[in-house]
């Protein structure tokens, strides 16, 4: 009676200090503690329902750690037993005495090293049950212990009651936020992929799991995939957008049967419903439908890997809750989505369809429409095949994807394929798994290692013919092509076979006018040809080329007519070794040949016959024959024999009429040039010839003149010596214009020598200044001198060279005001080093932007008045030019009116030993 008074007074104490209490880890915590204090055990569980995991497991007390891992599910032997016994105790002394029905439990009891069970009852249902191991004194548990720990457990249970209360509602509290948390992420949020992110954080904020998965099933593709896919706490994306077979994962039972679907097994479920499982490593299962009305649009399940993990109903209630949100959000953003991918799609083909109308370039069209297509379905690749008329076989005429380059232009045999098959049927072929079909060819995949998985066509048809078709492959997210993908194909299709038949009909009805429009391209381009070179030789040969080109004739040469010699063959082609016996010479005895000659019209033979003195190609069976007349006389002919019985029809001979007349007139200048020329040389030649025939006399002159200056001949007077000094300076500017004369005649004759040798710029640079600079310091001008080190040597002739820089100099010297600059600067040129770059830079009178366009002609002098003012011939900067460029280098210059002129001449760097 002592003991249970002392007891009674332990339970009040204990009952004021949970009244106080909420929390059932202080509140386990303070029962362990009084039974540990007053009984001593060796061991102490405090067994506890989870309704989460339907099990009971350990109680967890703050800050300290289990004191078993060992759980009892609802269905255990000794959690049976407990039920059955109501509020009464169960005490295994020694264990002697365990029940036949535990005897299988025998081992974890005694691993739990319990020998006193004392239930916790709620309601009149088993809410827990404290576990002692036997007291450290070895004392057996008294009749006033073990009523002691039945009204102890009571109290634990009230408390616990209470606190659970509590908890269940700071969980319901905890669960309106999760849930007022996707409410508003839908409300405010239409990106599909952040709806998915926010379901997943949330979920798992109220219900703890290892995996999360949101399947969706749309009827139109029939088929399901994973929108989401997350396993211990990382998305896989690989999993997701994937069609998935029907036996594939538990979440078919929910799509199919539109209920939850929990389990604790989830490898044995998959396998008692006959399906594959969609995960390994996990236990607990449970799945809850999406809904849009009465139908079920998907799936959101989670998954536990913990063994003796349960979900409960809790847990089934919550997920329903979030699993409505979700269904509402993925409709709400898969109208909005098809609306604006519609929308989408209709102003893409309405741009096509303008696009239609204002060209007609069909590569251009056909390209548009194919990417258009691959776009709007979100596809990885795509193919326009253009059906080949007379073959039937199919070319890549277009491709979209990452091997498009690798298939433009090849060709595929007629019916080759899932696109023969839709051009035989002249209807749309969906393939959705490739592999499976019998028609498949993979004969491109296998060589551009493209991977096709799904596919569909659609055949282009105009006037119930099949002209092309347009393949699309792979959509990118996974999917199959549904019957909305297959209309949106057609009206590609329908786009491609309007474009291919405007471009046909355009071509057919303009090829009239095209074929005019290049005829008279080609004779602009002939013109261009024959007036680019006033050669005759070479208005030859590019007449004949013409008239081969568009004749189609095997064989053909052009003569010119000279009256003495008769026709002389200035160019032929295709006749090989048959013409050698001939000397060059055409035979007027050819009856078409004496007829053109002798009427001046084109003449015509599409019967040789046997006669082979008709023919010069031996096997000729057409001979064509068109003279080239120029005024009232013929100056060429032009013979063109064929194998064949025609030379290219009445609109040809009009062609190749029109073509003499062009070369007609070509020849004739390129002959009036040849004439121009000899006058020219002739010209060189008597310039050259009197300049060097007043040489000596000018030599004479002067030398008597310069004896006379000194006294020579007596003295002399002031008078006379004016006299003298002007002869002197005129004969001076003679020389200088006969030496100018001699150079140009030499130049314009090809008769120019040089001897070219490496020379030392700074040397060349050294002698032309040393002879000028008593003038330039005599007009008080400053004279700089810039050169690298190191400039290597140039090729070239040294007396030239100083001939080119003393001109430069000299003029820099003449049209630069007193007290002025010269600058002369070498270096290797920055644009190419292979050249010597030397600079001659004034502060002068400067070229007008008029006179720059001539500073090179002959005998050209500015209008300047300064210019005018300085005595010059016009010929140094000519000669100056062809000295540079004979040498193999350029001239050009800078030049600004009134401030001054720079000159820049490159010559090439001489050969290194």
């Amino acid at each position: 009676n002592r003991a249970k008074i002392d007891f009674s007074q332990t339970l009040q104490s204990l009952n004021q200090k949970l009244n106080d209490c909420t929390d059932s880890g202080v509140i386990t915590s303070l029962i362990r503690q009084e039974i540990n204090d007053l009984l001593n055990p060796k061991i102490l569980h405090i067994f506890l329902y989870d309704s989460h995991t339907d099990c009971f497991i350990p109680a967890r007390e703050s800050g300290k750690a289990l004191t078993t891992e060992l759980i009892f599910p609802t269905d255990n032997p000794l959690v049976t037993l407990l039920e059955n016994r109501g509020r009464r105790s169960l005490y295994l002394r020694d264990g002697e005495n365990i029940p036949d029905r535990l005897e299988g439990e025998k081992d974890r009891i005694n691993l739990l090293g319990a020998r006193l069970f004392i239930p916790m009852v709620q309601n009149a249902n088993l809410a827990g049950w404290l576990a002692l191991g036997e007291r450290r004194l070895g004392e057996p548990y008294s009749s006033a212990d073990i009523y002691f720990l039945e009204a102890l457990v009571e109290e634990l249970a009230i408390s616990l009651g209470r606190s659970r209360v509590i908890r269940d509602l700071e969980q319901r509290i905890e669960e309106m936020d999760v849930l007022a948390g996707i409410a508003q992420g839908v409300n405010f949020s239409l990106d599909f992929e952040d709806i998915l992110q926010l379901v997943y954080l949330q979920t798992l904020l109220l219900i703890p799991a290892d995996f999360l998965a949101i399947l969706l099933r749309d009827q139109t593709r029939a088929a399901s995939y994973y929108a989401y896919f997350s396993q211990s706490g990382k998305r896989e994306a690989g999993k997701e957008n994937r069609p998935l077979a029907d036996n594939y994962g538990l979440d078919q039972v929910v799509l199919k049967t539109g209920v939850p679907f929990l389990t604790r097994d989830y490898q044995l479920a998959c396998q008692e419903e006959h399906l594959r499982p969609t995960i390994d490593g996990v236990y607990a299962w449970i799945g809850v439908p999406l809904k849009s009305g009465t139908e079920t649009i998907g799936v959101l399940s989670l998954a536990a890997s913990s063994p003796d993990f349960r979900f409960g109903d809790d847990h089934l209630r919550q997920l329903r809750a979030i699993a409505d949100l979700t269904a509402g959000a993925i409709i709400k953003i898969s109208l909005l989505e098809e609306s604006e991918q519609r929308a989408r799609q209709m102003a893409t083909l309405n741009e096509v369809a303008r696009e239609l109308g204002s060209t007609l370039d069909i590569k251009l069209l056909l390209n548009r429409v194919l990417q258009s297509a691959v776009q709007i379905l979100h596809c990885e690749a795509g193919t326009l095949f253009l059906v080949d008329r007379e073959t039937g076989e199919l070319t890549f005429t277009v491709t979209v994807g990452p091997v498009a380059k690798d298939l433009v232009g090849k060709r595929l045999p007629a019916g080759t394929g899932l696109v023969g098959k839709a051009i035989q049927t002249q209807a749309p072929v969906v393939a959705n798994d490739v592999l499976r079909h019998t028609g498949w060819f993979a004969v491109p995949d296998a060589q551009t290692g493209f991977q096709t998985r799904s596919l569909l066509v659609f055949p282009m048809i105009v006037k119930n013919v099949v002209v092309g078709v347009v393949e699309v492959i792979n959509k990118r997210n996974g999917l199959p092509f549904n019957r909305a993908d297959q209309e949106l194909l057609q009206a590609f299709a329908a786009q491609a076979a309007v474009a291919y038949e405007n471009a046909r009909l355009y071509t057919l009805t303009d090829q009239a006018l095209a074929e005019r429009v290049e005829e008279l391209s080609v004779m602009q381009r002939i013109d261009r040809e024959l007036n680019a070179s006033l050669e005759i030789h070479r208005a030859m040969r590019i007449t004949l080329e013409w008239a081969m080109r568009r004749s189609g004739a095997e064989a053909g040469l052009i003569a010119a007519i000279d009256p003495s010699v008769g026709p002389t063959i200035m160019a032929s082609q295709g006749y090989a070794d048959d013409l050698e016996r001939l000397d060059g010479k055409l035979p007027e005895l050819i009856p078409a040949v004496r007829q053109a000659l002798l009427s001046g019209t084109l003449q015509e033979n599409t019967d040789l016959g046997e006669n082979q003195d008709a023919r010069l190609l031996p096997q000729a069976i057409s001979q064509l024959v068109v003279p080239i007349r120029r005024d009232t006389g013929v100056i060429g002919i032009v013979l063109l024999e064929s194998s064949t019985s025609t030379l290219g029809g009445e609109e040809f001979q009009q062609f190749i009429a029109r073509l003499c007349d062009h070369a007609a007139i070509a020849i004739a200048n390129a002959r009036l040039y040849e004439q121009v020329q000899q006058a020219n040389q002739a010209k060189s030649e008597f310039v050259s010839m009197v300049s060097h025939e007043l040489k000596n006399p000018m030599t004479a002159i002067r030398g008597y003149t310069d004896l006379m200056l000194v006294g020579a001949a007596g003295a002399i007077s002031e008078a006379q010596g004016k006299f003298l000094h002007t002869i002197k300076a005129n004969v001076e500017r003679m020389q200088v214009l006969v030496s100018d004369l001699t150079d140009i005649a030499r130049i314009e004759a090809g008769r120019m020598r040089l001897e070219y040798r490496s020379e030392s710029i700074r040397e060349i640079v050294r002698d032309v200044t040393s002879s000028l600079r008593a003038q330039i310091e005599q007009k008080q001008q400053h004279l700089e001198i810039e050169i690298d080190e190191g400039l290597p040597a140039v090729w070239g002739d040294r007396h030239r060279l100083i001939q080119i820089l003393a001109n430069l100099v000299g003029n820099a010297h003449k049209y630069s005001p007193e007290g002025t600059q010269i600058l002369i600067r070498a270096m290797q040129s920055a644009n190419d080093p292979r050249m010597v770059q030397i600079s001659v830079q004034d502060s002068g009178f400067g070229i007008t932007l008029e006179d720059q366009q001539k500073i090179f002609q002959k005998f050209f002098r500015a209008e300047d008045h300064e210019v005018r003012n300085v005595q010059g011939t016009g010929l140094g900067l000519n000669i100056t030019r062809h000295l540079v460029e004979i040498q193999g280098g350029k001239i050009w210059f800078d030049s600004v009116y009134r401030q001054g002129t720079t000159f820049y001449f490159t010559i090439p760097i001489g050969p290194t030993n």
